[in-house]
């Protein structure tokens, strides 16, 4: 997601607040936050890929195997 699409959000997150949107203005919010939320779960799962715990029994788990396969 680059920040033209971010722009675009918060612009039609304002322009919602203070006169309402179009049923197309809508359609794009909506498409638009998917792909914001989507693009915040790919960099979850990047930033637990790379996060190992040391466990009380010693062993190492790594978050990203543990917790990055759930709902895929």
């Amino acid at each position: 997601m680059d920040e033209l699409q971010i722009q675009r959000i918060n612009e039609l997150a304002r322009k919602s607040k203070a006169e309402g949107l179009t049923t197309a203005e809508k359609e794009e919010q909506a498409s638009l936050r998917r792909e914001y939320i989507e693009a915040i779960r790919m960099n979850l799962r990047g930033q637990l890929n790379n996060i190992d715990v040391k466990e009380k029994d010693g062993s190492i788990t790594n978050l990203g195997e543990k917790y990055g396969n759930k709902g895929n």
